[in-house]
């Protein structure tokens, strides 16, 4: 059987950082390697990090340059031959040049299987590489495969071939549990969504099954093995059982998640960096700047002078407008605003939805 590398990104936050001990500990017969894509501007706490849990793990955490032999750090590299053009949500050369580029070339054309931190409480898909010899996996979800597998699998024009699937793998008492649900074509009013779930509550071990023999049959990283060991997983971790696994494991939080605390009129609020990545990432807050001038006055500094050459990190307005007095309370006074809510209407799903501020809205997140 071809060789197949099994990588995972540790992007310096909390659940890479997560997934990275959850693997070592659940599946230890995994070769796994890890990654970092260093862009020559993390914290310090990002790179004490990756020390201790390489010192959990056993194992190094290769450390990807985007531009190896270079003068310049890599983000002051790419930024030179942008000619000064700072990254934006719009144009995130940064992880393409820093994080994408460079873990396409270090896999070269080997087939993979690359792991991703994306939670059970989380909706979204990871920014991920469109390689065809690389296969994510989400090991904290319930549903660990990634989109397109799974419309490939439930396809109603292969409803048969994976109903003889169900019948080859199942037992008899299961598949006359399941039987109607693998039949049921998806339509306007179930949709695939709908489809998947219900497979999944069933039996998500046997859904996994099925769909690993279904993938021998294809050209994904899959079908180069003869098991996986964790077609078994059902597991389905959430935020607080991130935060769980990193207190127990010893290895603890990035240290930029402790609470700073404020004073504003006689209110008290805290705040903290809430994502990995650099410490002018164009994602973060208005307060985690504040976080950032109050907390690291030197890189706030740094951060500004990237602005003199007529770009900014916001278009609507520069770091030296944002720490004003004026202005500074303002931002503060609109944080301990955002907590009062928060803190007043917890149950509120929509609320705390719409409110996250997990480290992966930004380029910060396991991309691949």
């Amino acid at each position: 059987m071809t060789k197949v590398r099994h990588v995972l990104g540790i992007s310096g936050g909390k659940d890479s950082t997560a997934l990275a001990i959850y693997l070592r500990d659940h599946y230890p017969e995994l070769e796994l390697e890890y990654y970092f894509c260093d862009t020559g501007k993390e914290l310090a706490e990002t790179y004490q990090l990756i020390a201790d849990l390489e010192a959990y793990l056993g194992k190094p955490i290769v450390r990807l340059n985007a531009a190896p032999g270079s003068v310049e750090d890599p983000f002051d590299h790419f930024l030179t031959m942008y000619g000064g053009y700072l990254p934006s949500p719009g144009t995130r050369w940064c992880t393409r040049k820093l994080k994408l580029e460079p873990f396409e070339a270090w896999i070269g054309d080997d087939p993979v299987v690359s792991y991703v931190a994306i939670r059970g409480d989380e909706h979204r898909e990871a920014y991920i590489s469109r390689k065809p010899n690389i296969q994510s996996i989400f090991p904290f979800r319930k549903n660990m495969w990634s989109e397109d597998v799974v419309a490939r699998v439930l396809r109603n024009d292969i409803i048969e071939k994976v109903a003889a699937l169900y019948q080859a793998t199942a037992h008899k008492d299961k598949w006359l549990q399941i039987g109607e649900v693998v039949n049921r074509p998806i339509s306007p009013r179930w949709d695939r969504v709908a489809k998947l779930n219900a497979l999944l509550d069933v039996d998500t071990p046997l859904f996994n099954r099925v769909v690993f023999e279904f993938l021998q049959e294809t050209d994904y990283t899959l079908s180069h093995v003869r098991d996986f060991p964790l077609l078994p997983n059902q597991d389905n971790l959430i935020k607080s059982d991130i935060f769980r696994l990193l207190e127990d494991s010893g290895v603890g939080l990035p240290k930029y998640y402790n609470e700073c605390e404020f004073e504003l009129d006689g209110k008290k609020g805290t705040y903290h960096r809430t994502r990995s990545g650099c410490y002018f990432c164009f994602f973060q807050q208005k307060i985690e700047w504040v976080w950032l001038y109050e907390q690291h006055p030197e890189l706030f500094e740094k951060a500004m002078e990237y602005e003199k050459d007529g770009f900014s990190w916001y278009q609507e307005e520069r770091l030296e407008d944002l720490i004003k007095p004026d202005r500074l309370q303002q931002v503060k006074q609109e944080h301990l605003a955002r907590l009062s809510r928060r803190s007043q209407v917890r149950s509120n799903l929509l609320l705390e939805i719409l409110e996250d501020d997990d480290e992966e809205v930004g380029c910060a997140a396991c991309f691949i």
